[in-house]
């Protein structure tokens, strides 16, 4: 009796310790322990390389990174592995700890509003509440129309929206004038011309815009590229980002940091493999052109 009892004991303490270190092996394989600012990650120089690479960046499709106005909030989409469908994954730091708080089905590519209040996806929108989130809801008729086509919508600190329509292969613009939302209008030829022209990031001030176009000269599949608005309120010539922040694949969603010290956005590295890199926002001075 006593051997047996003996047996059992030691059967269900390895049992256990087996449990907790799969859980344990689980839990850090997905997302280790991220302490500091910007997920812990070492802030890249003025050549683009992955971001949280074998952590948020793994073999598998990974993208659409974004950090909240606080800076103390993250988010990305994933899909691969377990998340078969294109999924969000929000991250929220504490005590200087970032810990994974919240993951829903992806309904449109996300952006924050400058002041953080609301978070845009596509036609629709979440308005913050508290420390979450509402419903979904759509923007309305103007922007909700089964004849477009937008993934995704950025907006500046006066209310100005900037999304893409991939239906009709264009970026629209709309203002807002004495308070009224304006219809949307295609921009111009500066950022109109090329193919797969998408993922506008328009900054909150309104001084540039910066969005992906496969145009003739780029360095392979579609390329970042940037505008400085003029003191007339028009847009400059569109300048291709460069080589330190283009390659020969895919590069693409565009958006800088609300402290405005990085440009991060989606490269494909591989066929079903996107990654998210990140590069020193300086470049968008270096470019600026010298008046």
């Amino acid at each position: 009796m006593k051997a047996i009892d003996i047996f059992t004991v030691t059967f269900i303490a390895l049992l256990l310790a087996m449990l907790t270190m799969s859980s344990k092996s689980y839990s850090q394989d997905e997302f280790p322990v991220l302490k500091g600012p910007y997920m812990g990650q070492e802030p890249p120089g003025m050549v683009a390389e992955p971001f949280a690479p074998g952590i948020i960046s793994k073999k598998s499709w990974d993208g659409e990174g974004v950090f909240g106005p606080s800076m103390k909030e993250f988010y990305f989409t994933k899909k691969g592995g377990k998340y078969t469908h294109r999924t969000v994954i929000g991250f929220r730091q504490e005590n200087n700890i970032w810990a994974k708080y919240l993951e829903f089905p992806r309904n449109g590519e996300t952006a924050f509003s400058p002041d953080g209040k609301r978070w845009h996806m596509a036609e629709g929108y979440k308005d913050r509440i508290g420390d979450g989130w509402s419903e979904r809801k759509s923007l309305g008729q103007m922007f909700d129309r089964k004849d477009w086509g937008i993934m995704r919508l950025t907006v500046s600190a006066k209310g100005t929206y900037v999304f893409d329509d991939y239906k009709n292969k264009m970026i629209r613009i709309s203002r807002l004038k004495n308070g009224e939302r304006q219809a949307p209008k295609k921009m111009g030829p500066v950022v109109n011309t090329g193919e797969w022209t998408a993922h506008p990031f328009i900054a909150a001030d309104e001084s540039y815009l910066i969005w992906d176009s496969e145009r003739e000269g780029g360095y392979g599949g579609n390329d970042l590229y940037i505008s400085y608005q003029q003191k007339d309120g028009s847009w400059g010539p569109a300048i291709n980002m460069g080589d330190k922040v283009n390659s020969d694949r895919e590069d693409f969603y565009p958006s800088v940091t609300p402290d405005g010290k990085y440009i991060i956005f989606n490269r494909n590295v591989a066929e079903g493999n996107t990654d998210i890199y990140w590069v020193d926002a300086q470049i968008i001075e270096t470019l600026r052109p010298k008046l």
